[in-house]
């Protein structure tokens, strides 16, 4: 039992926020080979019903050994844990488009790719959908109910799941909630841009520019978790000030997460290092939570609001008969956790990819010249409504360098999959990732093409609509998805507006701690724009 409940840890830390990794092999891998067999491997579509379904066992997959099952075949590396989408690439060109992989005796994921399979997972996957993932945050969080309720959105299952989800989800789905952000996003763009220019002017660029992006992205997130701005885009941030601490605090906490999800849970009885890293920055990032917290709950007790006046999302919140001082902490403390690294590692790969496509960049540009003739112009909403090409350029580096390799689920029921019968808490695992480069679904599939999204377009791909789904799908879907999408479209603006950018650097692999991180640091050169 206590094998099971490992390796489960191990797999389903596999959702949006948590992919696991890939190194330099998986890029050579998939920059120069796409799968030539694809089509033996599909068919037409399979109803998903238990009549006349193949029994479970017979799903195609590699042969585990008595004893240890699959996982002697990562330890010899014919696979890798830290190269999923290799290894999935792997056995979708050996087995096929559903794998079933016995890890450990009695422990099978099953391994989907093909997206009416992915479909199927999420319709089955219930009211509470399941998985095992941040499983040391929830410990830590749980020892400590002075401050938190239960572990947060990222660790918690269940009911208690569904009731800070629902309340945290409605102010979210408000478009105005959203939209009152983008002046105070667009200036801290701005400025970000201003700042890139005196260094190029100066000579004085980061040795990897994914520092600058975690800077700015902090910056965004002060401002919409805490209402107030971090000072993040300082120069010389030193070691011992706020911005740097939280910047390195989640990073020290996501780096963690793996280990102590994957490894024997010794920090359940022990505090291993791994464990007491995170307790250290965990410790710091709540202190922060819980002193503007406290601060903006001390000055609603004395603020009126004005008829018609918009709230924040923290006041928002702070004043929901739904959620308490500890719920609204614990969401804070998941926004800075969660927020930093993907949104700077994503926006790594959009610049990127526009870097090494610089007619794509151009197309960008112009867009974003006609609707801001001037680089100082003001970002509205109505500006990021008509940004079709930009957003179909962020689309296109979703499907090609997503945030992880798909989503995990454990089976809350049997259910049927490629005419398979699956048993109740089967571990699923899809992989959009690699289903996503394939020729079978996509053409030209290595080749970054933005008007593959554009209807009228004549490279217009109609695909299935469960193949990109960079922020997961259903009850569990990224919270905060609007409010990343919205970031992400005007610094992109504000950088491709002001610079030509282009890229010296090695080719960018991805290599993941819990999510899919740059391999190599970011080598960017920005050249400034004369109309600019």
């Amino acid at each position: 039992m206590f094998v099971k409940r490992l390796c489960r840890s191990a797999f389903l830390s596999i959702k949006f926020w948590d992919g696991l990794c890939v190194g330099k092999q998986v890029g050579r891998e998939f920059s120069h080979t796409t799968c030539t067999q694809t089509c033996k491997h599909q068919s037409s579509p399979i109803a998903n019903t238990e009549k006349d379904a193949r029994v479970f066992s017979s799903i195609p997959g590699p042969k585990p050994l008595p004893l240890v099952g699959n996982i002697w075949r990562y330890a010899i590396g014919q696979y890798s844990f830290d190269q999923l989408h290799t290894s999935g690439l792997k056995k979708y060109q050996q087995f096929g488009s559903i794998v079933r992989e016995e890890i450990l005796p009695g422990v099978n994921l099953l391994l989907l790719y093909r997206p009416e399979d992915i479909e199927h997972m999420y319709q089955v996957e219930g009211r509470y959908p399941s998985r095992r993932s941040h499983t040391a945050l929830e410990f830590y969080r749980l020892q400590r109910p002075h401050i938190y309720n239960n572990g947060g959105l990222l660790p918690t299952n269940g009911p208690e799941w569904h009731r800070l989800r629902q309340a945290l989800q409605r102010p979210l789905n408000m478009p105005e909630n959203i939209r009152q952000y983008i002046p105070g996003i667009d200036t801290i763009a701005h400025e970000f841009a201003g700042l890139i220019s005196a260094s190029v002017k100066t000579a004085k660029t980061s040795p990897d520019f994914l520092e600058d992006l975690s800077k700015v992205f902090l910056e965004f997130l002060g401002l919409v978790t805490f209402d107030t701005r971090l000072g993040s885009l300082e120069r010389n941030l030193t070691t011992d000030s706020c911005p740097y601490k939280l910047i390195k605090a989640a990073g020290d906490t996501n780096n963690e997460i793996l280990r102590t999800d994957n490894g024997l849970q010794l920090w359940r009885k022990w505090k291993t290092p791994s464990y007491k890293r995170i307790c250290r920055s965990q410790e710091y990032i709540e202190s922060i939570a819980l002193e503007f917290v406290n601060a903006k709950k001390a000055e609603l007790l004395t603020k009126n609001f004005a008829a018609g006046s918009q709230k924040t999302l923290l006041e928002v919140y702070l004043t929901s008969k739904d959620l308490d001082v500890k719920d609204v902490v614990t969401m804070v403390a998941d926004m800075l956790l969660a927020g930093i690294d993907t949104s700077s590692y994503t926006m790594s790969f959009i610049l990127y990819h526009l870097a090494k496509n610089p007619l794509s960049q151009e197309k960008i540009y112009l867009e974003v010249k006609q609707l801001l003739p001037k680089s100082n112009s003001v970002i509205t909403s109505d500006i990021l409504a008509q940004l079709k090409y930009l957003k179909a350029a962020v689309k296109e580096s979703f499907r090609l360098n997503p945030i992880s390799i798909g989503v995990g689920r454990i089976l809350p029921e049997d259910a049927s999959f490629s005419g398979y019968h699956c048993p109740k808490n089967t571990i699923l695992v899809s992989q959009n990732q690699v289903s996503c480069r394939l020729e079978y679904y996509f053409k030209k599939p290595l080749q970054f093409i933005p008007e593959r999204w554009i209807k009228g377009d004549p490279a217009y791909e109609k695909v299935h609509p469960y193949l990109v789904l960079p922020f997961g799908h259903g009850p569990r879907a990224c919270i905060a998805r609007r409010l990343a999408e919205q970031n992400l479209y005007i610094l992109l603006a504000r950088l491709v507006r002001q610079f030509h950018i282009e890229w010296h650097g090695a080719e960018l692999d991805v290599r993941s701690k819990l999510i899919n991180r740059p391999a190599v640091p970011l080598k960017f050169n920005f050249i400034e724009r004369t109309d600019s």
